[in-house]
C-alpha cells in the first residue's frame, strides 16, 4: 500500500488548466496515473489524441467533451470514457470545473501538426 500526499511540485498549470498528479510511476503506481483537472469559465484544451484509453469523472461544474465528432456535455458525478486514439477536445462549459482522470501510465499525447507524440507530464 502507498499514500500519495500532492504536493506543490505535483501541479502543472497550462494556459487553459491546471492539473494535479496524483497516482504516476513517479509516485509509486506501477501502472495506472491518475491527476485532478481544474479549469476556469470558458477554457478549452486544445484539439489532441491520446494512444490510451482516458476516463474522466466530472467532481463539480460542467465539462464539455468533442470525441470523434461527437459532443457530450457532463456533470458532476457523471464520467465519460474516452477511446484510445479519438481526437477529442475538453471545455469548461460556463463555470469552473473539477474532474478526476484515470489512465495507463504509458499514454502519449499528440496534437495534430504537433510533431512527435509525448507523455503527459503529470501522468508521469
Amino acid at each position: 500500500m502507498h499514500v500519495i500526499t500532492p504536493l506543490p511540485d505535483h501541479v502543472i498549470a497550462t494556459p487553459n488548466a491546471v492539473m494535479t498528479g496524483l497516482a504516476a510511476p513517479s509516485r509509486g503506481s506501477a501502472e495506472l496515473s491518475t491527476w485532478q483537472v481544474r479549469m476556469g469559465p470558458g477554457s478549452s484544451g486544445p484539439e489532441h489524441t491520446v494512444d490510451r484509453e482516458q476516463v474522466w469523472t466530472v467532481t463539480a461544474g460542467a465539462l464539455e467533451v468533442t470525441a470523434g465528432g461527437r459532443t457530450e456535455t457532463l456533470g458532476a458525478g457523471e464520467t465519460l470514457v474516452l477511446p484510445a486514439g479519438v481526437l477529442r477536445q475538453v471545455r469548461a462549459v460556463a463555470e469552473p470545473v473539477e474532474a478526476l482522470v484515470a489512465m495507463r501510465s504509458d499514454g502519449l499525447v499528440s496534437v495534430p501538426g504537433g510533431g512527435e507524440a509525448r507523455p503527459l507530464p503529470w501522468a508521469q
